[in-house]
């Protein structure tokens, strides 16, 4: 009954922040339906391209939702579910939801920008070019993150190859997630090329898609973790450089049914375990301040994560979904009600791994794999107490493939954000560069450096990538929702809401990239055993990278709040 009344109160504070605080920021920063969008007047068939509003949710939830609110919630879960489940709903409502619904309309009133294009008009060219690096370190930790959960959840550990009959849990879900890629480019030319409606191609994809299960759950694929890494590594590349309605647009429209059925699945087993007692919710409401994984200041606001806020939100509303928007009175629906259904999913993972939590949280350290937890958690709502079924396959393969359109989304915004980089003012594309900015602006050479680097940092341990990945992206949603309150003051709009959210983000993250660069150092002169791991050497000088490039940041961006106050002071005077 716990786990009942839990999601209940969640669900209702979520619903009455999507209709009161939603509502009230978009009267706020003036949301007009009767102006264009950037996918409209720039329209080119390959990344400006206006998609239906349910397709558009379909890829913007699936692009943010990856595996980060069933890791993040479900790893913070040592600290019980009180802190948790508040930081979901309240961080969803205040923090992630502001960031993202800003950041969507920020892009979508400047031709459909990143957020370093905002930074430059409303901070400094300068600024710009801090944050691309800063958001391009944390793209590769996002490919380094979800390419490890994606390899992991394919992983088979029998000893076969290639396609096998009575396959494992991992190698049914390896199986539908292929095909699955097979099925969105069909989706894709039926829409597109064929002039389907969207209904009846809807119908064919899930028709497909319980084909793709039926097969997968009869053959699966096997292969080692390598094979897999660079099979995912290749995928990625080319998804993220074809145009968006062959790939991105239909995989993630598809997806999200899954992610629906899997949140519907999860929402009938919590009431089918209140109602039967199948599972028992065994997670203590509050654990302590401090656990192993650190004190909770600032360690649960870094690894919840995209359960209740993400910068990672603020690229891809700003570097996809921004460009495919129709009209911006779904940026609201799109952009801050994604974010509290991915607020309602952390609470999800948080109640189903309470359902097993003495089979992996041992001595106050969560052990295992999230995404295990979680499918564990779920069956076991139904009465399974085993990995082997149908349940326990269809969980696993939701979580793959939503790891799987955010490491789409991420190398794509890698490519945009590369070429950003190294283009000038005046320059459109890598054909209008010179000299060595022409190699180093080309699509083909960021998307293939960023997804070889990511590829291997993603053979590092989850954990050691994990805490970084968290800091980081913690990091960048503190920077993105400054730039978004600084452009929204520039139009002559309220940005008050912004200020707490901007400084608590900031703070956290800030403080927590501080402890990991004191305990490795601390570690390191101790002489500690495996201390000068590469692996170690590259979370330290990560860390130290991230600060100081958000330093810098902050404090361009205070000066020029700064300059703008004086001149705005000076000039009042003079009038």
């Amino acid at each position: 009954m716990t786990a009942l009344l839990i999601i209940l109160a969640a669900l209702a504070l979520l619903f009455a922040g999507y209709v009161f605080y939603g509502s009230w920021l978009a009267k706020q920063w003036g949301i007009d339906p009767s102006r264009k969008t950037p996918a409209e007047e720039l329209a080119d068939g390959v990344d400006y391209v206006t998609a239906k509003p349910a397709v558009l949710m379909g890829h913007h939830f699936s692009s943010i939702a990856g595996a980060g609110p069933i890791n993040g919630p479900i790893q913070a879960a040592v600290f019980g579910w009180v802190p948790v489940f508040l930081w979901c709903v309240i961080g969803g409502i205040f923090f992630g939801g502001l960031q993202d619904f800003g950041s969507l309309f920020a892009s979508a009133r400047n031709e459909g920008k990143s957020v370093g294009e905002i930074i430059k008009a409303s901070i400094s060219p300068r600024a710009k070019k801090l944050f691309i690096i800063f958001a391009l370190l944390v793209l590769i930790l996002v490919i380094a993150s979800f390419v490890n959960v994606v390899a992991g959840t394919f992983l088979s550990t029998d000893g076969r190859f290639g396609i096998v009959p009575n396959p494992t849990g991992h190698q049914t879900t390896a199986m539908i997630s292929v095909l699955f890629i097979v099925l969105a480019i069909i989706y894709g030319i039926l829409t597109n090329r064929c002039g389907m409606k969207t209904l009846p191609a809807t119908i064919i994809g899930l028709v497909g898609i319980v084909f793709a299960v039926i097969v997968g759950l009869n053959y699966g694929l096997a292969m080692s973790r390598t094979a897999w890494i660079v099979f995912i590594g290749a995928y990625i590349a080319i998804a993220s450089l074809v145009p968006v309605w062959v790939l991105l647009q239909p995989r993630d429209y598809l997806s999200s049914f899954l992610l629906y059925g899997m949140m519907a699945l999860a929402l009938v087993g919590i009431v089918v375990s209140a109602v039967t007692g199948n599972a028992e919710f065994h997670l203590p409401a509050f654990t302590g301040w401090s656990t192993k994984i650190g004190p909770m200041f600032p360690a649960l606001f870094i690894t919840v994560a995209c359960g209740a806020c993400s910068g990672f939100h603020s690229l891809i509303a700003t570097g996809t979904t921004s460009k495919q928007l129709d009209n911006e009175r779904h940026a609201k629906a799109i952009g801050y009600g994604s974010m509290l259904i991915e607020s309602a999913l952390g609470i999800i993972s948080l109640i189903a791994v309470g359902m097993v939590s003495k089979n992996f949280i041992v001595d106050g350290a969560f052990k295992g794999a999230p995404p295990v937890a979680f499918a564990s958690g779920i069956a076991t709502m139904f009465g399974f107490k085993d990995n082997n079924n149908a349940i326990y396959a269809l969980l696993t393969l939701a979580v793959s493939v939503f790891a799987l359109t955010s490491l789409d989304s991420a190398t794509r915004l890698s490519r945009f954000m590369f070429s950003e980089l190294f283009l000038k003012d005046d320059e459109k594309t890598f054909m209008d560069a010179k000299g060595g900015r022409k190699l180093l602006a080309h699509p083909l050479f960021g998307t293939l450096l960023m997804v070889i680097v990511g590829c291997i940092l993603g053979g590092l341990s989850l954990s050691q990538i994990w805490g970084l990945f968290g800091s980081a992206n913690q990091l960048l949603a503190g920077i993105a929702l400054m730039a978004v309150a600084a452009w929204i003051s520039d139009i002559g709009k309220n940005n008050k809401m912004f200020i707490i959210p901007s400084a608590f983000m900031l703070f956290a993250t800030l403080t927590q990239l501080l402890r990991t660069v004191i305990v490795k150092v601390r570690a390191m002169a101790a002489g500690a055993e495996g201390a000068f791991h590469w692996g170690n050497w590259f979370q330290l000088l990560f860390a130290i990278s991230m600060a100081v490039l958000a330093v810098f940041l902050v404090v361009e961006g205070v000066a020029l709040k700064t300059r703008h106050n004086e001149r705005r002071a000076t000039a009042a005077k003079t009038e």
